[in-house]
């Protein structure tokens, strides 16, 4: 019986992703608006800065998952085009998609930091909603107080898709001068113009806020498939954790390994 058209997609672009998975983690700087083959379109906007400012090796570094303390009212971040477009079941009742992929990707970040001796640590809200943002247990409160004390407070997104979305790359916090992180982290993802959107909440706090790519093919597919999400997530972890490395000036550890050949199967979409 043959599939539908959508599931032949899901898996075409999954397929995709995990032939170029190795390559992906080390990806490096393309132009703005070239695609990467895991995560999807860079940033098309230039940026109009250069991180020089260096760090100590021993740098506090925060984690935290963008929107986790915004779940139901407004910022609640992007339901992804599988639920929103095309009908598929939210990754976790209760909360959208886009928190869902932030929570696995800064978790894997600092337990892979952890693990390569950064001094690293995640920050996760006591509640999915606290409507103010100025309360000391958001994401921004917390960021802010990190940041202000020297430390680097950096806040995992996903994109929107679709014509709402810019794609992959690092908006930098604007609190002092961009940090040789900043730039790592751009060489690696993309980056952002600093006064994007007039300079967004966590920015103005000290917040560097790090958009993984739009939650859409081929970044999408790869992530919800059973099958690649683990390859996939890894590869993402380890590129984040290597540009915080080289951000510091150590040489990056090594990049993950797959686990051998991973057979394919239909998307949720």
């Amino acid at each position: 019986m043959a599939r539908p058209p959508g599931v032949r997609r899901s898996a075409l672009f999954t397929a995709l992703a995990l032939l170029c998975l190795g390559m992906a983690a080390e990806a490096q700087a393309p132009a703005p608006g070239s695609r990467d083959p895991l995560t999807g379109v860079r940033s098309r906007l230039s940026r109009d800065w250069v991180g020089q400012r260096p760090e100590p090796a021993d740098l506090p570094i925060l984690v935290m998952a963008g929107h986790a303390d915004s779940q139901g009212i407004a910022g609640a971040g992007t339901g992804g085009a599988a639920v929103d477009v095309h009908g598929a079941r939210p990754m976790q009742p209760g909360i959208r998609d886009e928190l869902y992929w932030n929570l696995e990707v800064a978790r894997r970040v600092v337990a892979l930091g952890l693990q390569r001796g950064l001094n690293i640590r995640f920050y996760d809200p006591p509640q999915r909603t606290i409507h103010s943002g100025d309360d000391p247990r958001t994401n921004w409160s917390v960021g802010k107080a990190h940041a202000a004390a020297g430390g680097y407070a950096l806040e995992i997104h996903f994109d929107a898709y679709g014509p709402d979305g810019v794609g992959s790359g690092v908006i930098p916090a604007l609190h002092r001068p961009f940090s040789r992180i900043d730039e790592s982290l751009a060489q690696a993802f993309g980056g952002y113009p600093q006064q994007f959107r007039g300079g967004l909440g966590g920015p103005r706090r000290g917040i560097t806020l790090l958009e993984i790519g739009k939650l859409e093919p081929p970044l999408e597919p790869a992530l919800r498939n059973p099958r690649s999400r683990p390859q996939a997530l890894a590869a993402i972890a380890e590129r984040v954790v290597a540009a915080l490395e080289q951000g510091l000036g150590r040489q990056p550890a090594g990049v993950a390994s797959a686990n051998g050949p991973v057979g394919l199967a239909a998307g949720d979409q």
